[in-house]
């Protein structure tokens, strides 16, 4: 089968230490915005604020 043109792989950035540390995808046709998540960064030990990377 083939995958879905309406969902892109997106990087999710730590908002404290800058590092890229996820990948997922999103459906582009529903989520316009760029997408915010509370994540675990391994950098600091604690979950922080990801937001998506162009």
């Amino acid at each position: 089968m083939a995958k879905s043109e309406r969902r892109v792989q997106v990087t999710l950035a730590c908002e404290v230490c800058k590092r890229r540390n996820y990948i997922t995808t999103k459906n582009k046709q529903n989520d316009r915005e760029r997408i915010e998540m509370h994540k675990y960064c391994r950098w600091e030990r604690r979950h922080t604020l990801h937001k998506e990377t162009r």
